[in-house]
């Protein structure tokens, strides 16, 4: 054998270079995340549309959930990491932190509005189906996006650049 061939991989962070994922898995969360965000968004349209518009305060709150949700989910879609030069790294944490904050308040006021009056407002639970694919798209989309965010900025993992 070749000294080539006795040597161990190297390793980086305890694990040998052989052992690691592709960079390119670390895209799916991004991306199933982000699609997950434009999914909060899209419900607090159709939600808004449908029954929340006459409803003060909470209502109109709908309408801002559904821009800064598809703005979000559209900039994580799209490679902001190249785009944005020197500050391209910074822009997409920014994104992936915003997205992750944006499902994360969205849950916990829809479970705070259930319990108790939330600016005037109690959910009477109209729509018990829109209700489950907000709370699965809130929770999926903490989820993924955490996860991506730790492992991009944290572990700071090999993730291929989109």
């Amino acid at each position: 054998m070749s000294a080539a061939h006795t040597r161990s991989a190297p390793l980086r962070a305890g694990v040998p270079t052989g052992a690691r994922q592709p960079g390119w898995l670390w895209l799916a969360p991004r991306w199933l995340g982000a699609l997950a965000l434009l999914a909060v968004g899209a419900v607090h349209l159709q939600q808004y549309l449908e029954l929340y518009s006459s409803v003060p305060t909470i209502g109109t709150l709908f309408v801002p959930n559904f821009a800064g949700a598809t703005a979000l989910g559209v900039a994580l879609l799209a490679p902001i990491e190249r785009w944005g030069g020197r500050w391209g790294g910074a822009l997409l944490a920014l994104a992936t932190a915003g997205g992750v904050a944006l499902a994360g308040v969205t849950l916990v006021m829809l479970s705070i509005s259930e319990s108790r009056p939330l600016f005037g407002f109690r959910e009477p639970g109209y729509d018990p189906v829109a209700i489950a694919a907000s709370r699965v798209a809130d929770v999926a989309t903490v989820i993924l996006l955490g996860g991506y965010l730790v492992g991009r900025f944290v572990v700071r993992a090999p993730i291929r650049r989109w």
